[in-house]
Parts: C-alpha cells; sequence; structure tokens
C-alpha cells in the first residue's frame, strides 16, 4: 500500500466515525415523539352572592303565607334587587313574614318585598286600594242575569248600567230607559272572593264590590235605591279608556238601545 494511503487512513476513520453519530443523532431526533404543549387553562372566580327571601311557590293575591312558601335563594349581588330581604339582616329567620297576607300575587322565586305583605290583623281591602278611591258593594243577581252571565271576576274592568222606568215616556207608564252611570271600573271582589281559585273561571255571588271615587260612590248609592243596576264586562283592550260615557259629562238614556236625551249627573 502507499505511503499515501496509509497517512489518510486515520482521517478517513474520524470522518467515518462523525458520519455514523451524525446519523444516530438524526435518527433519534426523528424518533423521539413532538413535545406537547397544555392548552392554557382560564379560570373564573364565582361572582359573589347573598341568599335573599324568595316565594317557593306561586302565591295567589290574599292568601297567608306558609312556612312553605318561602326559601333562601343565592342571588348575584351585582343584580339584587334594593328591597330583597337578605339572611344576614333577617336574625329572626323567615318566621317573621309566616301568616302574612298577600297584598299582590307572588311568583315561585320572586324575592319577597315587604310592601307587598301585609300583616293578618290589617284590613285587605283599605290595603289594596289606591289613594283616592273607595270600595262600594252593590247587590247582583246570583244567577248571573244582572253580571254578563256570571263571567265577571275580580279584576275585571266593567260599566255599570242603570235601568229605570220612564213613566213619562210610554202611554202605559212602563217604557224601561237605561243608562251607563259610570264607566270602566275596576271589579275587588265577587261576594266573598277577591281572585280566582282553583282555575275556576266563574265566580258566583250576591254581590259585586267596585273600586270607586268619591263622586261616582254617590251615583252608584243612590242608583241603588232607586233603581236596578247591571253589569257590563269590558274587553281587556279597553282596560285603559278612561273615557266618559258623555262628552258633556251627562248621563246618555237609552230606550231599547236608542239614545233618546242626555241629563246631567
Amino acid at each position: 500500500m502507499p505511503a499515501k494511503d496509509r497517512a489518510m487512513s486515520p482521517a478517513r476513520i474520524i470522518i467515518l466515525a462523525i458520519a455514523v453519530v451524525a446519523g444516530l443523532g438524526a435518527a433519534l431526533l426523528i424518533g423521539r415523539p413532538p413535545k406537547v404543549t397544555a392548552p392554557s387553562v382560564t379560570t373564573y372566580e364565582p361572582a359573589p352572592t347573598v341568599e335573599v327571601l324568595v316565594s317557593a311557590a306561586d302565591v295567589p293575591l290574599g292568601n297567608k303565607l306558609a312556612a312553605s312558601d318561602l326559601k333562601w335563594l343565592a342571588w348575584p349581588l351585582a343584580s339584587l334587587p334594593p328591597a330583597a330581604i337578605r339572611r344576614q339582616d333577617l336574625p329572626g329567620g323567615e318566621g317573621e313574614f309566616v301568616g302574612q297576607i298577600a297584598r299582590a300575587p307572588l311568583y315561585s322565586s320572586e324575592p319577597i318585598r315587604r310592601e307587598k305583605l301585609l300583616k293578618a290583623d290589617s284590613g285587605f281591602l283599605s290595603a289594596i286600594l289606591p289613594s283616592g278611591k273607595r270600595a262600594v258593594a252593590i247587590t247582583t243577581d246570583n244567577r248571573g242575569a244582572n253580571t254578563a252571565g256570571g263571567f265577571v271576576l275580580p279584576n275585571d274592568r266593567v260599566d255599570v248600567i242603570r235601568t229605570t222606568r220612564d213613566d213619562s215616556g210610554s202611554k202605559d207608564g212602563s217604557g224601561p230607559l237605561s243608562e251607563t252611570l259610570v264607566a270602566n271600573v275596576r271589579v275587588l271582589a265577587i261576594g266573598q272572593s277577591i281572585q280566582e281559585k282553583n282555575g275556576e273561571k266563574v265566580v258566583v255571588g250576591e254581590t259585586a264590590t267596585l273600586e270607586l271615587d268619591p263622586k261616582q260612590v254617590e251615583a252608584v248609592t243612590l242608583a241603588q235605591k232607586t233603581s236596578s243596576l247591571s253589569l257590563a264586562l269590558r274587553s281587556l283592550q279597553d282596560a285603559g279608556d278612561n273615557s266618559t260615557p258623555a262628552d258633556d259629562g251627562g248621563l246618555t238614556l237609552v230606550r231599547f238601545g236608542v239614545v233618546t236625551k242626555a241629563i246631567k249627573p
């Protein structure tokens, strides 16, 4: 073997060794599984809450609250109603409200407010009357003959129709006249019922208690002594119509469906 080839043999060996090492390193890098980075997890802190007293079930108007009608519920502090009753403000618990009367309907999970409740020893009807209004009961036919067939219910709006006899307008003195005495007034109660019960659609009673202003009270009270009164049920769509029966403030008389004259109250 020439001397030149013998001198280069160690160099070739070194190059070969480097090549082998590089190949092994590449193989190791290729065979190693890729490094997986775990996704970042965003943590949310729960919004602060406070326990408030709520209705555990629907409570109709006029019902007495039982212990089962009340419960404590965690309520987000950011949306807490101003009048809500917090547990921390009521050391004695919810027993203070057991036996009180709902002066307005309460719905399940609705926060209890003191102004919607009434102590049992207070007058309920006077508590639900708006300021300046009076409650007057009129006699009705318990068969429903003069109260829209018996379908007038508490909280309905009605017109009060007075029927009299016009002795001067008929030869035999028996001609009937009808007039709208007061219009668009609220029915507070039928008999002793101030609400529908158990889904009942007809409430039968011998009296209808109406919400009137003082002037209407005078007119209705006088009419009960001198004539017959009937209730005409108004549509819900007309509940906001507070127009008077006549533009001049008088009472329009109707004979057999025909307007005959108007008189001042």
